[in-house]
């Protein structure tokens, strides 16, 4: 396989590619087959100056021209006008990140962990030679969400976005929901088809989602949301009771990545939260199957927006950073200093206790005369009210009893509090599940 030979018409923009791994080799791919194509819609003829590898012989999913492979990431980052990241992690990515940008080239990335972790520090970067940095494959693999964000509602106030961004989770949740099976059994089958990691505590722990919710936080809301600021929580608790007695109350649970605005104490701020919650099947978000992703946004004057596709997969995500290197390239042609992000809102990130939520909690009490009301006086002195109670007895000897409960809508610190009442309530044998509703 051969670069295509590029029109004279064009202005030739070197590009270069960090990374061959199941997305790096399909960018390198399409950019070698589609170049005249892609000259055509970006303006100018897009060379693949090489690929930085770790290992230049190790095995690659698409075949790749022997010649464009390198070890020296320094020397192709030095004098090409575009550089794409697909490493992954933290070092040597922002390293090379920064001297791209410090160089005057354009970056793109797909790297959500580097973002939420040191996304000011590249921005800055960028700002002070005019570079950009381009992220569309970064928070929902193929979907077309940052563009949108940053550009299409720039004249709109997002409220509100709830999005699943996590493959992986949704897989699992949604066998357990299809199927009835196991957190352990479907994982297992996740890991053998590649949709998980051997060690999937980033997805199955919520980091991964988290990080994608700092990203498009900090874009919809214009401030600058660190890492540790987003409240995290993963998929590792939930069993296949806790699906059933959600679809018998007509829900569906989805790993939710959550980032809204809410107001405090009379002031606007905004909270970012990742955890497992109940959806309504009658809401879109409840019918994302599978390994796809789908970001729900909510604006004053757009309304409500959905995006859905795939979150992940080498070709899909290809198509994502392909996408930027576009952009990249039209800016190059155009001149002028690259559009920073917009983080002058800086909008007070507060805990998750000052959200307003509902809860269903499911209880094992012991079967006898006067646990209702001992429950019922628990949550009303938290200040919670009841919307819906089911009881089932438990057990052989009829000595206990599973209640699901329902709350009204309350402060999650409220909440909380009165969870950790009835835990310690005489008439409590286990507090089985917590789940919050979202959604509505």
């Amino acid at each position: 396989m051969t670069q295509p030979e590029s029109s004279d018409q064009y202005r030739r923009l070197r590009v270069a590619l960090l990374g061959a791994g199941a997305v790096g080799s399909q960018v390198a791919d399409l950019l070698l087959r589609h170049g005249d194509e892609l000259a055509d819609r970006a303006g100018a003829s897009l060379e693949l100056a090489g690929i930085a590898v770790r290992d230049v012989d190790a095995p690659r999913d698409v075949e790749l021209p022997k010649e464009l492979f390198t070890t020296d990431a320094e020397s192709l980052i030095v004098g090409s006008d575009i550089v794409i990241e697909l490493m992954g992690g933290i070092e040597p990515a922002r390293g090379n990140l920064l001297l791209a940008l410090n160089s005057g080239a354009d970056v793109v990335t797909a790297n959500k962990a580097l973002l939420a972790t040191h996304g000011t520090e590249l921005f800055e970067a960028a700002d002070q030679v005019g570079a950009s940095v381009y992220y569309e494959a970064a928070a929902a693999g193929a979907i077309p969400i940052i563009r949108p964000l940053r550009d299409s509602l720039a004249g709109d106030r997002v409220v509100r976005i709830m999005g699943i961004v996590n493959g992986t989770t949704n897989y699992i949740l949604d066998r357990m929901d299809s199927e009835g099976a196991d957190f352990a059994e479907v994982l297992a089958d996740a890991q053998r088809l590649g949709y998980a990691e051997a060690d999937p505590t980033a997805d199955v722990e919520g980091h991964d989602a988290a990080q994608k919710a700092a990203i498009l936080a900090s874009l919809a809301f214009h401030t600058t949301v660190p890492l540790d600021a987003v409240h995290c929580e993963g998929i590792t608790r939930i069993t296949a009771s806790m699906i059933d007695e959600a679809r018998a109350a007509g829900f569906v649970i989805k790993l939710l990545a959550v980032c809204e605005r809410i107001t405090v104490d009379g002031a606007e701020s905004i909270s970012v939260r990742v955890y497992p919650a109940l959806v309504a099947r009658s809401h879109p978000l409840a019918s994302v199957h599978g390994a796809n992703n789908a970001v729900f946004v909510e604006a004053e004057a757009a309304g409500s927006l959905m995006f859905y596709g795939a979150g992940a997969g080498g070709v899909q995500t290809a198509s994502a950073v392909l996408g930027d290197v576009v952009s990249a390239a039209r800016r190059h042609i155009a001149g002028g200093v690259g559009v920073g992000e917009s983080t002058r809102a800086n909008l007070p990130i507060v805990p998750i206790g000052h959200v307003i939520t509902r809860y269903q909690i499911t209880l094992e009490v012991n079967d006898q005369p006067g646990v209702l009301a001992t429950i019922a006086s628990i949550l009303s002195e938290g200040g919670v009210s009841v919307a819906t109670v089911v009881q089932t007895v438990e057990g052989e000897d009829d000595t206990t009893a599973r209640l699901v409960i329902g709350t009204h809508r309350a402060a999650e610190q409220a909440l909380s509090d009165t969870v950790e009442r009835l835990a310690a309530s005489d008439v409590v044998e286990r507090v089985l599940s917590v789940l919050r509703v979202e959604g509505e």
